[in-house]
């Protein structure tokens, strides 16, 4: 089964797609970075084709960024037709994950503990080859918690030397293979 995990940005930061593999372990098996300004129209179509692709095609699932304008993108991609299980997510600096609906609101340190805890468990495998390997492994090591107005903890990398948009994209995608099946988007997978 494949996870797939989009960050969206547009102006300051890039959109981002991971692709993991859930086998007894994360395989990354794709990442990609979109250029600043690129249009969500031309997001969503590169969505479309990676799961529309021979080996993705009706054996994976999406987690995406439903946060500030992910909102009218995760419609676009339900209308796309992807064939996979779609799952919102509006990332969040709360406490805990919850469910309304058919989004999630999920806080940011949630994600980014998830991609933790299976490095720590060498249960994420990052293959070599990737063409953005380079710049996620800047990002992983630039991801800072700190401390903001009024005590509020902020975790990611701005501020640090580079975006986080594709730990993002890989938190999203881990998370939802953590999650199984969610019950939303394009019906049930087969295989879940």
């Amino acid at each position: 089964m494949f996870y797939l995990g989009l960050d969206l940005g547009q102006r300051r930061d890039p959109s981002a797609i991971a692709v993991v593999e859930k086998t007894r372990v994360m395989r990354v098996r794709h990442l990609e970075r979109f250029r600043l300004g690129t249009s969500y129209p031309h997001v969503v179509e590169r969505v479309r084709e990676i799961t529309q692709h021979r080996e993705l095609a009706g054996r994976c699932a999406l987690a995406v960024d439903g946060t500030g304008v992910g909102a009218p993108v995760v419609d676009m991609l339900r209308a796309a037709r992807l064939g996979c299980d779609l799952a919102a997510v509006t990332i969040t600096g709360g406490e805990r994950q919850r469910q309304t609906g058919s989004v999630w609101s999920v806080p940011k340190r949630d994600l980014i503990a998830v991609v933790q805890v299976l490095l720590e468990r060498d249960e994420l495998k990052l293959a070599r080859g990737l063409r953005e390997l380079g710049a996620l492994m800047r990002e992983l090591m630039d991801v800072r918690s700190s401390a903001g107005i009024g005590g509020r903890v902020r975790l990611g990398a701005d501020g640090f030397g580079e975006h986080d948009d594709l730990v993002i994209a890989l938190a999203l995608a881990c998370w939802r293979a953590k999650r199984g099946y969610i019950g939303f988007g394009a019906g049930r997978l087969p295989g879940i």
